[in-house]
């Protein structure tokens, strides 16, 4: 059991027989009246965000979320398949569920594939991805000054803003969560 007062982001607890993921969280204490709990939660099943309010002292049963280690194969149209390396099972997920996560995720790579009581809700990508750029404009002298930046795209499809240095066949660290480039390898 978890109290609203305890409430941190990403911790998930079940309301009402629905699962929900803490997003956002917020301790108020107003002049007058007693303090509460403002929380924006998520339901892990079907994504949708709802606002909610609790006092401090209500409790809910955490919900136990199975985050598994598995391998992405390739994409079928809208399906994404993944492989369990341990067993060798494959699953397919569709697109609805896996969203923008696969953007910067290559054949071959492990994700964290998440469910609850056997239902996938969410894939998580690797926080840092190693990608090499397959197109960019080439960077033009004397525009370093302002530190200024330009697409590129990775061999993902993704576009990301890059320094004016980086040229085609660099290899670049993303930042998966933000989808900022970070260095190159």
């Amino acid at each position: 059991m978890i109290s609203a007062g305890d409430f941190k982001n990403g911790v998930t607890l079940e309301i009402d027989g629905t699962v929900y993921q803490i997003v956002e969280f917020q301790h108020v204490k107003p002049g007058k009246g007693a303090a509460f709990v403002r929380t924006k939660l998520k339901d892990v099943i079907n994504s949708g965000v709802v606002e909610k309010t609790f006092r401090p002292t209500e409790k809910f049963p955490t919900a136990h979320i199975d985050r598994k280690d598995m391998q992405y194969l390739y994409s079928d149209g809208d399906v994404y398949n993944f492989m369990d390396p341990e067993s060798y099972e494959q699953i397919g997920i569709s697109q609805d569920i896996v969203g923008d996560a696969m953007k910067f995720v290559k054949e071959n790579d492990s994700c964290k594939v998440c469910s609850y009581n056997g239902s996938v809700f969410s894939v998580e990508p690797p926080l840092f991805v190693e990608l090499e750029v397959t197109e960019t404009e080439p960077g033009l002298k004397g525009d370093t000054a302002t530190g200024a930046s330009k697409p590129a795209t990775v061999e993902t499809g993704a576009q990301v803003m890059v320094p004016l240095f980086v040229n085609i066949g660099d290899k670049l660290k993303i930042d998966t969560r933000t989808g900022e480039y970070l260095s190159r390898v």
